[in-house]
């Protein structure tokens, strides 16, 4: 099993690009989540230290209708503010589009995220060599390379609660 800690990860943005990976959570919050299609979803999450409600926004690595989940990875590692919030406390909430879902976080093993990242290469070939450039994480465009680099990212699989589609009321 690949030690999840052993890739550098990237500084954590601040000033302009800190705002502007933030401007994603305003526009949730303005009702247009529905303008990122299935790419992106707006994570609530409680502080692990502060107990107060955070939002952040991501990339949706896959989404299964059907059972239904979304898998998201940690490009900042898995010490990544929300991975640590999620793991202090699974059950949370999600939007996607335009509707919430009530969601338990399970966080996948590193076999699994080989598979994962090979699939993601597979459908979105640019943006995983972009991605795995920016965490760090080299990879030479086979496939062997992305299963590699997936092994090194944290993977969660966001799954539907029982009420799923009919948690909470408003928007974000």
């Amino acid at each position: 099993m690949a030690d999840r800690g052993a890739a550098p990860r990237p500084r954590l943005p601040s000033g302009w690009r800190r705002l502007a990976l933030r401007l994603p959570i305003l526009l949730y919050r303005a009702g247009l989540g529905p303008l990122f299609g299935k790419r992106l979803l707006l994570l609530h999450h409680t502080g692990r230290v502060s107990d107060r409600d955070r939002m952040t926004v991501l990339e949706v690595v896959s989404y299964d209708p059907a059972e239904p989940s979304w898998t998201v990875a940690s490009g900042f590692g898995p010490r990544a503010d929300w991975y640590l919030n999620l793991r202090a406390q699974p059950k949370t909430l999600i939007w996607f589009g335009n509707r919430p879902h009530a969601v338990t976080a399970h966080f996948l093993p590193s076999e699994d995220g080989a598979e994962i990242m090979a699939g993601y290469a597979r459908r979105r070939p640019r943006t995983a060599r972009r991605l795995c450039a920016f965490m760090g994480l080299p990879v030479d465009g086979g496939e062997a390379s992305f299963r590699e680099a997936g092994q090194a990212v944290p993977f969660v699989r966001l799954e539907a609660s029982s009420g799923y589609g009919r948690a909470g009321h408003g928007h974000p």
